[in-house]
């Protein structure tokens, strides 16, 4: 039998590290988890001792963690996840169809909206054991997906194949390619001479390379916090937007959706997950529906759509 060493971290010793992180102080991380302010700093001092490296940046207002103190915690967390799995899926071991256990999920703001409402209706209803909790994060920078790597999160839906690189030891799959369309106030005669409204997750690698050949398409005058306000601002009469279809589920009468063309940009939609949680039963049922829910292959516009 394997034995233990003196550089070997205990799980309390990570949730100590996990708590630090994501309340700032020593202090606030004592009160979290029931100790004693010094005996979190004995524990961290003696994880930086074990580890080699200082994890955390100590200072009036708190404590941050140094760039290998983001490393250790973010092991820290998928580790201490994978400890809840095996208990939940040793569990569930006599009963191999029951899933049971918490299912973390970050999605975008679209995607959390008009992808996953249905499919967490099956998967309830299928697997009532499990119960899934959604955090909708920004799909910028690391967006989603740096959620699963920095282990909060066990699954994703996340863009896929833009130009910031998939963190280490995360697999991806793909779900669906989402179309983008012309948004503009219903009827209205030039919707390309309309201002452009937009927001900071649009218009990303996904479509940096077709937004650079249309010189009718003019720097934005209205930025806005997200594709609600956008569709928002549109319906108002206050310009025109280049918006992916999902953003679109829903659309009021008030918008109309212009269809770009063959050449119209895409981006692809899909779930990411560690290489050791893609295996577990509650990710395993959360794809299953996925894939049931999701229409393969490209996602339609609105059946109320113009040509360009």
């Amino acid at each position: 039998m394997a034995r233990t060493t003196d550089s070997d971290l205990a799980p309390r010793e990570l949730r100590v590290l996990v708590a630090v992180a994501d309340t700032g102080g020593f202090s606030a991380a004592a009160g979290t988890l029931g100790l004693t302010q010094s005996a979190v700093s004995h524990s961290v001092r003696g994880s930086e001792r074990r580890i080699g490296a200082v994890l955390f940046e100590r200072g009036r207002t708190g404590a941050r963690p140094t760039p290998a103190g983001e490393k250790a915690v973010a092991h820290a967390r998928r580790v201490l996840r994978l400890l809840d799995v095996l208990t939940s899926e040793a569990r569930a071991a006599a009963r191999p169809d029951a899933a049971e256990g918490v299912l973390r999920i970050a999605a975008f703001r679209s995607a959390a909206l008009h992808l996953l409402p249905p499919v967490l209706q099956r998967l309830r209803a299928r697997n009532p054991g499990i119960e899934p909790r959604v955090r909708i994060v920004r799909e910028v920078g690391r967006g989603t997906a740096g959620e699963v790597a920095d282990g909060k999160a066990d699954v994703a839906i996340a863009t896929l194949g833009g130009s910031v690189p998939l963190p280490p030891a995360l697999v991806a799959r793909g779900l669906l390619e989402e179309p983008y369309a012309l948004v503009h106030p219903t009827g209205h005669a030039a919707p390309r001479s309309l201002p452009l409204v937009d927001w900071a997750e649009n218009c990303g690698s996904y479509t940096r390379n077709w937004w650079a050949t249309q010189d009718w398409i003019p720097k934005a005058t209205v930025e806005a916090e997200d594709d609600g306000a956008v569709l928002s601002l549109v319906s108002g009469g206050h310009g025109m937007a280049i918006m992916p279809a999902l953003s679109l589920a829903g659309a009021p009468d008030s918008v109309g959706i212009t269809d770009l063309g063959a050449e119209r940009p895409t981006r692809q939609v899909g779930y990411v997950t560690t290489s050791e949680l893609a295996g577990s039963a509650v990710v395993r049922a959360l794809v299953r529906e996925l894939r049931a829910t999701v229409p393969q292959g490209t996602s339609h516009l609105s059946g109320r759509a113009d040509r360009a």
